[in-house]
């Protein structure tokens, strides 16, 4: 059977205006998927269709071989995919640990099991120390760091990071990079991984696929991407202001 979360000629039209068209993606389990591409390429459009925010207009969404176009958000996390968000969307009146444990029971644990569960994962992400913070007062790149062991309850088979290393230092991409490889290697999930730090990308992902104007442009392993004259135009405008830049 396939194993991947894979959208299939996605189309999104907001009110006549195309935000993608007949993008193609598969995200395999155990590997890291990059999707890249300039401010309004669609990344976020794309993401909120793999994970049932957003109806595509045209096209389907598959999960190992099975059709689940149209299943809402929550029990698309039922099934084992999940997500970060770029604004984080913590419960900020609740403590970091109590973030992880609601999300346990909201998934079918009882409380005391989610709380076990919950501070395990702090544990394993290494921000136990955090468990008793209110989410809402928390730096921006702990929240970050929260939103994803928030994500990494019940251990899902797919991963979705909206650019979780925005606003990090490069010592904390670093980091980040550690602890996506951590979850491929301990979960074994897949991982699609929305950035704009292009070297982060670069660094860790297996296969990325690159949207501008809401088409993807350019799909391949890093080495391909990073010569590709399609993507450095995307980024830097024309080939003569590229020249001498490094991607």
């Amino acid at each position: 059977m396939v194993q991947s979360l894979s959208a299939a000629d996605v189309s999104v039209s907001f009110e006549g205006l195309r935000a993608l068209s007949n993008v193609t993606l598969d995200i395999p389990r155990g590997k890291v998927t990059g999707l890249i591409g300039p401010n309004g390429a669609g990344k976020t459009t794309l993401v909120n269709v793999l994970t049932g925010f957003q109806s595509p207009t045209g096209g389907s969404v598959s999960l190992d071989g099975e059709s689940i176009s149209g299943v809402p958000p929550h029990k698309m996390r039922q099934k084992g995919i999940a997500r970060t968000f770029q604004s984080g969307r913590l419960f900020a009146d609740l403590s970091v640990l109590d973030n992880l444990e609601v999300t346990g029971v909201g998934l079918g644990l009882s409380r005391r099991v989610a709380a076990t569960r919950a501070d395990e994962m702090l544990e394993w992400i290494g921000i136990s120390h955090l468990a008793e913070r209110l989410a809402g007062g928390l730096p921006y790149t702990d929240e970050r760091r929260v939103a994803i062991g928030r994500a990494l309850m019940l251990e899902p088979t797919y991963l979705l990071l909206d650019e979780p290393a925005a606003g990090m230092s490069a010592e904390e991409a670093g980091d980040l990079a550690t602890l996506i490889r951590r979850i491929i290697g301990q979960v074994k999930c897949g991982v699609l991984l929305i950035e704009h730090n292009i070297g982060l990308v670069l660094n860790i992902c297996d296969h990325i696929h690159v949207l501008d104007s809401g088409e993807v442009i350019e799909v391949g392993p890093p080495a391909v991407i990073k010569a590709s004259e399609k993507v450095r135009h995307a980024y830097m405008g024309t080939q003569a202001d590229a020249e001498g830049a490094v991607l």
